[in-house]
């Protein structure tokens, strides 16, 4: 009997499969070109058995063995020497709210190996592959998932083919290219580089990481679930803020939590607040439509600029199942936040980790009463991968001459 099984969101159909295994057959064959994908797949485990081999102290034994029980990997010593996850959650004050006994706290992500939360997805799609001898593998990605997945795989003495589209972020395509992997910019959207990559797939054989049709990118992700709750002290935050495009993070963040609830560790759910661009938001303007209806993205939040959501029916059905709450914020409160972040706290997020950091502060704004709550923000990429979206927002002033005057002139106006 293998430690996982796979469940169809769609038809509910189980799976015990070996090897590489991606979306439920029968559901995938509904797929079009214009909508999500119907037969992503939710990675189940014998949580009696996980609980029948534990005497006391679950969660501490799960914790000191990386979590091993709750991954579909088999040996720590497949994933990579690179540090990923772990990253550091800060209690911080939030001045612009009346209330004394509100906590913020910012999981900071970007303090990854390659400075984002998709390393989650790539450590573990990666420690998979070396357990089952596969050496190549691809993934489309607007800039971050690639970078991801380029360097965890060199750690890996693994071969990364990337599909992007060709207006990604210069810093990442950089990065990319410089973690040696294989790069294939594609003219058109990030949709189309993700229709590519199944072709190349489906062409070539290579193992495919891309969010969602992998179901294990949901598996890696939610292990920041894991770390959120023993941060706090073995306690669950009220609310979480998660910057949503494709909806794999929030999914992964509801199934972290979900898997706790399974085992009896947590006793509920904490509300999960998804945070969307006004001008991208097919998951938030599609959670109370029977039918699914894709508008163009059009924002300078790059990473989660998607028309058509890949695991849109998972994070419908974990906002729906769990209460959970969303909210939309434009670009300029988006690049507001970045400025307030980097300001206040000495973080740089890139936009679409500086989305989450607007939600909330639109939520507490709008929100008079957050006394004696705990709030998580969820940072899930640096600022040092999008230099050119802040721009407008700063100025660097002209050079002056080596002249002790000009610096006279400077700080006395």
């Amino acid at each position: 009997m293998l430690k996982y099984v796979y469940q169809c969101i769609n038809c509910g159909k189980s799976y015990e499969k070996e090897g590489v295994f991606y979306q439920c057959p029968s559901c995938s064959e509904e797929n079009s070109k214009n909508n999500p994908p119907k037969g992503v797949l939710k990675t189940i485990y014998n949580y009696r058995k996980i609980k029948r081999n534990t005497d006391s102290n679950l969660f501490d034994k799960l914790y000191h063995n990386s979590f091993i029980d709750l991954l579909p990997v088999n040996s720590v010593n497949n994933f990579p020497f690179l540090k990923v996850g772990n990253t550091p959650l800060y209690k911080v004050e939030f001045s612009e709210n009346n209330s004394q006994t509100m906590q913020l706290y910012l999981k900071d992500d970007s303090q990854n190996p390659t400075f984002s939360f998709k390393d989650r997805a790539s450590y573990l799609v990666s420690a998979w592959a070396k357990e089952h001898n596969i050496d190549t593998i691809i993934a489309a990605s607007t800039g971050n998932a690639g970078s991801s997945l380029a360097g965890i795989c060199a750690s890996q003495k693994q071969k990364a083919i990337i599909f992007v589209p060709a207006s990604a972020p210069k810093a990442k395509l950089t990065q990319i290219v410089m973690y040696g992997a294989k790069i294939i910019p594609v003219n058109g959207s990030y949709d189309d580089a993700f229709d590519l990559s199944l072709e190349a797939t489906k062409e070539y054989g290579y193992y495919n990481r891309n969010t969602a049709f992998n179901p294990f990118t949901i598996e890696g992700k939610k292990t920041v679930s894991f770390e959120l709750f023993q941060q706090l002290n073995y306690k669950i935050p009220n609310r979480i803020f998660v910057p949503v495009g494709d909806g794999v993070i929030i999914s992964g963040v509801y199934k972290g939590f979900e898997d706790l609830l399974e085992l009896k560790i947590i006793d509920k759910m904490p509300t999960i607040i998804a945070v969307q661009a006004f001008n991208s938001s097919n998951i938030i303007r599609n959670l109370t439509k029977e039918n699914f209806e894709s508008q163009p993205s059009k924002t300078l939040a790059d990473s989660i600029a998607v028309d058509i959501p890949r695991n849109y029916y998972m994070a419908k059905q974990y906002l729906h199942k769990y209460n959970g709450e969303s909210i939309l914020v434009t670009d300029d409160e988006i690049l507001l936040a970045s400025k307030y972040l980097t300001g206040h706290y000495g973080i740089f997020a890139e936009p679409a980790a500086a989305a989450s950091f607007a939600g909330f502060f639109k939520f507490q704004y709008e929100n008079s009463n957050m006394d004696n709550t705990k709030n998580v923000v969820l940072l899930t990429g640096s600022g040092l991968k999008d230099l050119n979206s802040v721009q407008e927002i700063i100025n660097i002033p002209e050079a002056v001459k080596p002249d002790i005057a000009n610096l006279k002139n400077i700080f006395e106006d």
